[in-house]
């Protein structure tokens, strides 16, 4: 059974392992939409309460919600992000301006919209999709947050940061006005550690891991000639730069580690991720029943040795940011 984590100041726990729903809405590759439907329910079965969706993937909103029309347990945790109104890909490699990503009125819009696709009364998690610290310095986005918790459609409030800056977010941490922080963490990029991550745990804000397999990369599945359908995120992703330079990278990985400390590379991933007591929950795409059963395995095994843990941490970390080739070519 998967182990649950108080979420922040919200009274509830959730499972240390979340669904990321942006697979369900096809930009991984095309599946059907019951076998999506049956990929939710599979995760909900064996434990895992946290789902993690957001207006801007697609159809996932939607078929998350004919999914838990179909689940008939205990509700799951679900976390939801206001889409922005950037235009093109602005927003995501610089700030733009709060009344241009989220000009007033449209948080409520656009959370009226999540709340009838998921076909639920209350989202537990409403986070800003894009998120920059000269946001502070105007009240009305937070303003219109509190009043649609206020009314009851929203239980926290969190964000989620546009890329690696992890440390963009550690004055709004500090003000006590949010309940979670979302942010990129993985093998090759354990800066959150650093400052971010002990941060949130002296203020209870929880914090929620995202890319813990870095697009899948470090599930050691890219080859040279990996092809990628159109509309597929990760067609530019893993081009950032020569592809050998990243297997190589993953490789070095595998001969150090694998099979001595961890079955599978992308074991040894999620269990790094959430060795931190200080990380909430970690979310990964499991719209694939066969790999959702495999990193649900994987979030069960006891925590890495503390030197592996901290070897890991220290001498194979390599940060860079592939949203610069993905927003910005």
């Amino acid at each position: 059974m998967i182990q649950k984590n108080p979420f922040g100041k919200l009274e509830t726990s959730v499972s240390r392992l979340g669904f990321g729903a942006m697979g369900l809405g096809g930009v991984f590759g095309q599946y059907g939409e019951k076998e999506l439907i049956r990929s939710v329910l599979n995760c909900l079965e064996q434990g895992v309460n946290f789902i993690d969706t957001a207006r801007n993937y697609g159809e996932s909103e939607r078929i998350l919600g004919l999914a838990l029309r179909e689940w008939t347990g205990e509700k799951p945790f679900i976390a939801s992000k206001v889409q922005s109104r950037g235009p093109g890909n602005l927003g995501w490699g610089q700030p733009i301006p709060i009344e241009t990503a989220y000009p007033k009125g449209w948080l409520r819009e656009s959370t009226e919209t999540s709340l009838k696709l998921l076909g639920v009364e209350t989202i537990d998690l409403m986070q800003l999709h894009q998120y920059w610290p000269q946001w502070d310095r105007v009240d009305y986005w937070m303003e219109e947050l509190l009043q649609l918790k206020e009314e009851g459609k929203i239980r926290g409030i969190g964000i989620s940061l546009p890329d690696q800056r992890h440390d963009l977010a550690l004055s709004l941490v500090q003000s006590g006005k949010i309940d979670s922080v979302q942010t990129v963490f993985h093998l090759f990029d354990p800066l959150p550690l650093d400052c971010l991550v002990p941060f949130c745990v002296e203020n209870r804000v929880a914090v929620i891991a995202r890319c813990i397999l870095d697009e899948g990369g470090l599930t050691g599945f890219l080859r040279e000639d990996t092809p990628f359908e159109e509309g597929d995120f990760r067609k530019s992703y893993f081009d950032y730069l020569p592809r050998s330079i990243y297997m190589e990278r993953v490789n070095r990985l595998k001969e150090a580690f694998i099979p001595q400390y961890a079955d599978s590379l992308a074991e040894l991933a999620i269990r790094f991720v959430l060795q931190h007591p200080g990380v909430t929950t970690a979310i990964s795409s499991m719209h694939v029943m066969k790999y959702a059963d495999e990193n649900i395995a994987a979030a069960g095994k006891p925590p890495l040795p503390d030197d592996v843990f901290e070897d890991i941490r220290r001498h194979y970390r390599w940060v860079r940011n592939f949203y610069e080739t993905k927003y910005w070519a």
